[in-house]
């Protein structure tokens, strides 16, 4: 695992990981605990519980699972529901300013990106992180005719 101090290392919420995976263990033993215990339950009532219970499991290993991770062509950013690659000349800004969630990277083709691996709920190591994310971006995308 790359030491935290390294500026390629993958951009990873802290506290959203902690809670929705905390979750996802008790959403498991309670359906299990429901589906077991419960009287009078018929069949497809047990499914449909252990359903409903996996379903909520998977949203929350997929929030849990969020994550960006640099490589030398550019930034795979897997968010809750879609990922994508984008290369660093695609990247124009990294954006995170007050009452942003998560950093928000401006891409070249005037769409916007959401990288909810650096979310503000994990406060100064959040800035840290969206800091270590733009200086990268910089580093990435220069030119030999840049100042």
């Amino acid at each position: 695992m790359p030491a935290h101090d390294d500026l390629a290392a993958p951009f990873r919420p802290r506290l959203a990981r902690a809670v929705t995976l905390t979750v996802a263990v008790a959403v498991l033993v309670l359906t299990v605990v429901l589906v077991l215990t419960m009287p009078g339950l018929a069949v497809l009532d047990q499914i449909g519980f252990a359903l409903f219970g996996l379903a909520i499991v998977w949203f929350c290993w997929r929030q849990a699972s969020v994550v960006a991770v640099p490589d030398a062509t550019g930034l795979r950013v897997r968010n809750l529901l879609v990922t994508r690659h984008v290369t660093w000349a695609e990247i124009v800004s990294v954006r995170f300013g007050q009452g942003r969630p998560w950093v928000q990277l401006d891409l070249a083709d005037g769409d916007t990106l959401a990288v909810m691996g650096v979310q503000r709920a994990d406060g100064e190591r959040a800035e840290r992180e969206a800091r270590r994310l733009a200086t990268l971006v910089a580093r990435r995308s220069a030119t030999p005719t840049d100042d």
